[in-house]
């Protein structure tokens, strides 16, 4: 019971709040309700409150953590639930992991062609921005300086374009 009120669950579930509530320590009144909600829909308040009751009280705040994040993602995708997510996210670092390798090759094909060619002076505007960038690349090299608003496909395309120019 939180400060003379139902706890969430208890709330949610229309009862009083007992002193010793499993629910009340991680189920505030306020918001507790719609994260209890889910947790209700997917495991049932008698299965939540028994698998509560079994953990060391201090692990069920990750317990209960961990049970509202699989019932909101259960509830948004009812089949694969937060695997689903887990799975979008590896597929994320994967096309990041590709474009970063295409970018990588793509930048050292213009060093290879640029080695000998010496390297235009930044702009003031960009002489922070470029000192910056070329810190980790030898002074021989070809410096691209990169606005972080770039999107990664328009990097590739002005890499393309400058491969192009020099060819």
């Amino acid at each position: 019971m939180s400060n003379g009120g139902p706890c969430g669950a208890c709330k949610f579930l229309r009862r009083k709040c007992v002193k010793g509530c499993i629910f009340a320590p991680y189920f505030d009144s306020e918001q507790g309700m719609s994260h209890f909600a889910a947790v209700h829909k997917v495991f049932g308040s008698s299965n939540a409150s028994k698998l509560l009751l079994t953990i060391p009280p201090n692990k069920r705040l990750e317990t209960v953590v961990t049970l509202c994040y699989e019932a909101l993602a259960r509830v948004r995708d009812p089949v694969y639930g937060c695997v689903g997510h887990i799975f979008s996210l590896q597929q994320q670092a994967v096309t990041l992991q590709a474009e970063l390798a295409y970018v990588q090759a793509r930048i050292s094909t213009l060093q290879q062609h640029h080695h000998h060619l010496p390297m235009p002076p930044p702009t003031p505007s960009q002489a922070d921005v470029a000192a910056a960038c070329c810190s980790n690349i030898s002074s021989s090299s070809v410096c691209i300086t990169m606005d972080p608003s770039i999107d990664i496909t328009d990097l590739c395309n002005v890499l393309d374009q400058q491969l192009d120019n020099s060819v």
